[in-house]
């Protein structure tokens, strides 16, 4: 594949953290700063009942892309289930991680590309692989884990870093609010003591990821 000069793994700690709305923050910014970003969600799994635009849609909308180069028509399974799961109850064939690896693909020039997952990062995505071993086979540069910043980030966001090791990660608390004390803890130990890079904006999350 064709790779962007920059590679960057969207993850997250789990379901339901905002991977897709810092994903989108991050490159509407770059693709406003004039650089020529892409999204890659391979597979996705939706409730067609929702009538909240899907995770490649909102993608799209940001980086001015179709929805269908952000996620192939083939990678979207309207049950809300990890993929693998979502199609074997439609009675599709899942790919192997080795096909979604293949099938990425990147426009000429691409200055940064991003790659949203799923779920967490042991979160079944491909039939025989995760959202871990996606962004490990694509050797990306970095890993944006999004995170929620209140009860249990902080063992949720160890165990994700030790499963994502050796890449390099920053770590960007979603919905952090200053004002709240768990918060402001949650984000100095995660810092201080585990001496992580932690962010709680796109934008500060930007200027880490470009480094």
């Amino acid at each position: 594949m064709t790779r962007p000069s920059r590679l960057v793994g969207v993850c997250g700690t789990g379901t339901e953290v905002g991977k897709t709305w810092v994903g989108a923050q991050v490159a509407a910014a770059l693709r406003a700063d004039g650089r020529a970003v892409a999204a890659r969600k391979p597979l996705q799994s939706f409730d067609p009942d929702d009538a909240a635009p899907t995770d490649a849609e909102v993608l799209a909308a940001a980086t001015g892309e179709d929805p269908h180069d952000v996620c192939p028509a083939d990678g979207w399974y309207p049950v809300p289930m990890a993929p693998p799961m979502a199609a074997a109850v439609l009675g599709r064939r899942c790919p192997s991680l080795a096909e979604v690896v293949a099938a990425i693909t990147w426009p000429p020039g691409c200055d940064v590309g991003l790659v949203e997952t799923v779920g967490g990062v042991r979160s079944p995505l491909a039939s025989d692989g995760d959202t871990r071993d996606l962004v490990r086979a694509l050797d990306v540069d970095v890993v944006l884990l999004v995170a929620d910043a209140g009860l249990g980030t902080i063992d949720a966001v160890r165990s994700a870093v030790d499963q994502l090791a050796p890449l390099r990660v920053v770590v960007v608390l979603n919905r952090f609010d200053d004002a709240d004390d768990l918060h402001r803890r949650n984000r100095a130990w995660l810092a201080e003591r585990d001496s992580l890079d932690v962010v709680v904006d796109p934008a500060t999350a930007i200027a880490r990821l470009l480094r």
